[in-house]
């Protein structure tokens, strides 16, 4: 059991674990987007594999335009984790956000981010449990012109 910051060759793994997360997107959008980000000095991507196949993966970024409730810039984001269901319930999400927030902090970093849906009680708690506090909460509005 092992987290790594992925490489290209691991793009298929990622994006077959981000279709689980994200699974309004399709299969090849999500391995070119993880094949960009990849390579985006701005981002990682960590993986964490047992038994030699991935199991999770977590994908942070620098986010430099305002992030609610901070107050520096840049700042380190969360923008998504998965854990297969199989692994839940063993600190790896744990793990996977602590190797993104020691990234983030060499990147110059003080400040960590993330975000859920309201209606995500589930990551609700969980970010709740790894320390995040709540800055806000916002509902957004669209109409068609």
């Amino acid at each position: 059991m092992a987290i790594t910051q992925a490489a290209s060759a691991q793009v298929p793994a990622i994006a077959a674990l981000a279709k689980q997360l994200w699974d309004h997107h399709e299969q090849e959008e999500l391995q070119a987007e993880f094949e960009h980000l990849i390579k985006d000095s701005d981002c990682a991507v960590f993986l964490y594999t047992s038994g030699g196949h991935a199991v999770a993966f977590a994908q942070v970024q620098l986010r430099r335009d305002y992030v609610q409730g901070t107050s520096t810039s840049p700042v380190g984001y969360l923008e998504g984790i998965f854990v297969e269901p199989a692994h839940r319930k063993q600190g790896i999400a744990t793990q996977l956000v602590r190797a993104c927030q020691d990234w983030a902090r060499a990147q110059g970093c003080r400040e960590f981010a993330s975000d859920c849906p309201m209606s995500n009680q589930d990551s609700y708690r969980f970010h709740l449990a790894l320390g995040f506090v709540e800055a806000g909460r916002i509902i957004c509005f669209q109409k068609t012109l």
